[in-house]
């Protein structure tokens, strides 16, 4: 019985080489792709694959995001990270969203084989650099006295924030969310004020160090 795959990456060319080396796997089947978090999040609902594979910078709603309610819903569904970023903060952000694996756009793709046969039999994976990137992050916990929290914003101001800084404009979001104008701008106005921002440019630079948008 094959392992079915769904793709949510942003860029068409890498769904499409993926989708060609995947489908030379006599077990593997790719059963639909999608270029945003949205997108990634209905394919699963509707088809139900075996295992998504996962890019964390996405537009509508990022990868972590999208991570965090398919494994809230569908916990037998597995999430395989596929990125460009090793920063500690995004491979902790993936993990806590819920990702069975995590593995660089660097790698060769024997290793995203090795990482869906792992993640099928019920492990984790992680790419070498991200096991150091995890192991380096958690001795430095530990060596270091805490300092002042990050600011913490709730799912929905999250996918508020990433929507502003897409350019996105406050009926658009509305719209999508299914809210009034009045509720998406109080939202707008508690994120200003917990991340100390004056400006919706200080809200985008915010965004894209965080990863929810990327300059590409």
């Amino acid at each position: 019985m094959s392992i079915r795959i769904l793709l949510a990456d942003d860029h068409g060319i890498i769904r499409q080489g993926l989708r060609s080396l995947l489908e030379k796997q006599s077990d593997l089947e790719v059963v639909g792709e999608a270029e945003d978090g949205r997108k990634a999040l209905a394919l699963v609902q509707q088809l139900v694959p075996d295992i998504v594979i996962m890019d964390i910078t996405m537009p509508n709603i990022n990868g972590v995001d999208a991570t965090r309610q398919i494994t809230a819903e569908f916990p037998h569904v597995k999430v395989i990270a596929l990125s460009i970023h090793s920063n500690k903060r995004f491979v902790s952000d993936m993990l806590k969203a819920g990702a069975s694996g995590y593995i660089l756009k660097e790698c060769l793709f024997d290793e995203l084989i090795q990482s869906i046969q792992a993640v099928v039999d019920g492990n984790t994976y992680l790419s070498p650099r991200i096991t150091g990137v995890i192991v380096d992050d958690y001795v430095e916990h530990l060596s270091k006295p805490r300092g002042p929290q990050l600011p913490t914003l709730t799912e929905r101001e999250h996918k508020v924030l990433q929507m502003i800084a897409e350019g996105k404009s406050i009926k658009e979001i509305a719209l999508v969310f299914h809210l009034s104008v009045k509720t998406v701008e109080l939202n707008r106005r508690q994120i200003m004020r917990k991340l100390d921002a004056n400006t919706i440019a200080d809200l985008t630079k915010y965004a894209i160090r965080e990863g929810l948008i990327s300059l590409e």
